[in-house]
């Protein structure tokens, strides 16, 4: 045998094996699906620690898509496949299911909590309020009602306390809690309503300062997950693990860091 033909052979070889190799790396990931979660953005710091610590223990590629609970709802319904929603609130999980979007019915995970924020530092937070109404603010940042649940407990805060006519002209409606952050901490307002989530994060806690909404001036902030249709047929197993996985001892643990009250402890 010459030296080129046995080259050649070898080369053969190298080929064959190769392509062994491609048919088995395209095999092992056919068959490590993604797990597409839509995230309301009031969740989105802590998701990350809870996808992490999922990641961590099931080795399942997980990809968040945040947004406001209303509009990702849409995109659902519209049929974007998103394997699970973990909305801000209950009633769009509910309609979900309502409307056959999902096989079962949502669940509360957690309850969260509305603040006052602000980046500027000689502006002094009241708990009644009566700040909202000086000369020092202009423009106050809620998220826009319709699409967003913290928007809508931010209006029911402003009318327990009778401030409705006094600032309406202030209010500045965002898409989502993540783009009320932004003109929080932009400055584009000298403050706003958001989630007690975010003012804990690592990201943002040594920003501004701020102040919890008495329970009393607005309703519970019931956050519901639930399953999709399109999760169910496609990615049943998984989108199961992590579904059971957000009422484990340790999602319960991350979500408590984060400022969210458990559905058990509200209750009792």
């Amino acid at each position: 045998m010459t030296i080129i033909k046995a080259k050649y052979i070898l080369f053969s070889i190298l080929l064959i094996l190769s392509a062994i190799g491609c048919e088995e790396d395209n095999s092992a990931s056919a068959e490590s699906p993604i797990l597409n979660i839509a995230t309301a953005a009031n969740v989105q710091f802590a998701m990350k620690d809870i996808v992490a610590a999922f990641q961590n223990k099931y080795k399942i590629e997980v990809n968040i898509i945040l947004g406001s609970s209303g509009k990702l709802t849409a995109q659902i319904i519209q049929g974007a496949p998103y394997d699970l929603l973990i909305s801000a609130n209950i009633k769009y999980p509910l309609h979900l299911y309502q409307e056959k979007f999902a096989p079962n019915p949502p669940k509360i995970y957690a309850l969260g909590s509305l603040v006052l924020w602000t980046m500027e530092e000689t502006l002094q937070l009241d708990p009644e309020l009566n700040f909202l109404n000086s000369n020092k603010v202009h423009k106050i940042a809620i998220a826009n009602p319709k699409n967003a649940p913290y928007g809508t407990e931010a209006l029911n805060t402003i009318e327990h306390y009778n401030l409705e006519e006094v600032i309406n002209n202030k209010l500045v409606f965002a898409e989502s809690i993540a783009q009320t952050n932004l003109y929080i901490t932009t400055k584009n307002c000298e403050v706003g309503f958001t989630a007690k989530s975010v003012v804990l994060s690592p990201e943002m806690k040594e920003k501004g300062h701020w102040i919890e909404i008495p329970k009393s001036a607005y309703q519970p902030i019931a956050q519901g997950i639930i399953m999709t249709k399109y999760g169910d047929s496609k990615h049943q197993e998984i989108a199961q693990k992590f579904y059971n996985f957000m009422f484990s001892t340790e999602v319960q643990n991350i979500l408590k860091q984060y400022g969210y009250s458990l559905p058990v402890d509200y209750f009792k």
